[in-house]
């Protein structure tokens, strides 16, 4: 079951849960209870892993790492020197 994103201050940043579904037909996020991203690539040698992070990293033009969940569909994403608040907005203008 997926619950409501959670968004955590942090020392370096902003620390986030994502649920990743690899192999979908286009890359995408939705954002509303939960930061769901529809990876095109597969789980297979961190691939979708990258693709996660080069996005991402794209979307908030900001450095983005994986801090647990590497080989899980939840991962725990670090979006370095964000304030929430612009996050929030980037997510609001990005959903689908």
């Amino acid at each position: 079951m997926l619950k409501k994103m959670e968004i955590l201050k942090v020392k370096d940043g902003i620390l986030m849960e994502v649920h990743v579904k690899p192999q979908s037909k286009n890359f995408k996020i939705k954002a509303d209870n939960i930061l769901i991203v529809f990876c095109t690539q597969s789980p297979v040698k961190g691939k979708a892993n990258r693709e996660l992070i080069r996005e991402l990293s794209k979307i908030f033009g900001k450095k983005v790492e994986i801090v647990s969940g590497c080989q899980s569909k939840r991962k725990r994403i670090l979006v370095k020197d964000i304030m929430e608040k612009e996050m929030r907005e980037i997510l609001t203008v990005a959903k689908e």
